[in-house]
């Protein structure tokens, strides 16, 4: 019955707070919130038009919530908003801030790092904050700066780390950080979208400045897998930003420019392929048969999930919207610009 969240509060004498906060889920009532983070005010407010200091999403699990604010500090607090660690030795410049979250897996909390002087992948151990490995990434793309948050995945009873970054995918160790394997994609760079994991293949797209959605087959990837293991790749509605979302056999996805698309998750086929009104850059996410699609001026499209294209309702919260929503039993959790919204019955 509660939400955790993050925000970057401007104070009154122009200070930035960042904060670790809970809501109560049946009123919205703030329980409790705890200023983990006080960065010097000009680097804080250092930002893409479409980020904040607060984008990364914080994660949950067995009594403590994690919260990542990239080059300004990670923390780790109990549930009662006692700060439990932090960790701000991990110093980087960053193109636009910050805009990936990080992963759990096991006792580390792993994130990527593709600033403009540095990339790399790093874990930090869950129970104390210190570094327990740290990957350089070596790309050929000309602008190294990405944002996407990592994906583990079970390949064989083993996991892998998988981390989008600029040129390329590469899925990782998750007990050393080594490299197994990697895609190339050329000049891809500032990738957002998350990677999704389905019928033994991986979805991701390549950035900008022309995007591709590919679909890579992981298992048995070694080396460069350019070559061996894209199973396809489509150009046509590939999103820059929001991640796709499979359902079933069939893979949803829509363009920052509004076109949402549904194809066969195997073969890549095109089942339809049309405009909703705006432009987006919150994921499509399902709930009751359903796919929600929420554009950046707070309208959501919702969608019947099959081969076929039906539109069920549009509504709007009369909000910009950049955060993709989360689902509830009966209900939608949705981040403008200005509130925290629940939708239900």
């Amino acid at each position: 019955k509660r939400v955790y969240m993050t925000s970057a509060v401007e104070e009154a004498d122009g200070s930035v707070s960042l904060r670790a906060m809970a809501l109560d889920e049946t009123n919205g009532a703030t329980v409790w919130s705890t200023p983990v983070f006080q960065p010097e005010s000009a680097t804080a407010k250092k930002m893409h038009r479409k980020n904040t200091a607060a984008s990364p999403t914080p994660i949950v699990s067995e009594g403590r919530m994690y919260v990542h604010f990239g080059h300004l500090g990670t923390a780790a607090l109990d549930l009662d908003g006692k700060v439990v660690w932090r960790q701000e030795e991990i110093r980087y410049s960053p193109t636009h801030g910050t805009g990936g979250s990080p992963v759990l897996v096991g006792n580390a909390l792993v994130f990527s790092v593709d600033g403009n002087d540095q990339t790399f992948v790093v874990a930090l151990n869950a129970q104390t904050g210190a570094v327990l490995w740290k990957t350089p990434r070596e790309t050929h793309a000309r602008k190294k700066f990405s944002f996407s948050t990592p994906l583990a995945i079970s390949l064989d009873g083993q996991t892998q780390i998988i981390s989008p970054g600029s040129g390329f995918v590469a899925g990782y160790h998750p007990e050393n950080g080594r490299e197994i394997w990697r895609v190339l994609y050329g000049e891809g760079y500032s990738v957002v979208p998350r990677p999704v994991y389905a019928h033994g293949l991986l979805f991701l797209s390549s950035g900008f400045d022309a995007a591709s959605l590919l679909a890579i087959r992981p298992k048995g990837a070694a080396g460069d897998a350019t070559q061996s293991h894209v199973a396809w790749t489509i150009k046509k509605g590939a999103p820059h930003t929001p991640s796709a979302l499979v359902v079933g056999d069939e893979l949803y996805f829509v363009s920052d420019a509004g076109i949402a698309s549904c194809v066969d998750a195997k073969t890549g086929g095109t089942h339809w392929s049309e405009r909703l009104g705006g432009n987006f850059s919150a994921s499509p996410v399902l709930a009751e048969g359903r796919i929600y699609f929420l554009n950046e001026t707070g309208t959501m499209y919702v969608v019947k999930a099959a081969k076929k294209f039906e539109i069920i309702s549009e509504n709007s919260i009369g909000d910009k919207t950049l955060a993709s929503p989360a689902v509830l039993d009966g209900a939608l959790l949705i981040r403008s610009e200005k509130r925290l919204w629940k939708i239900g019955s």
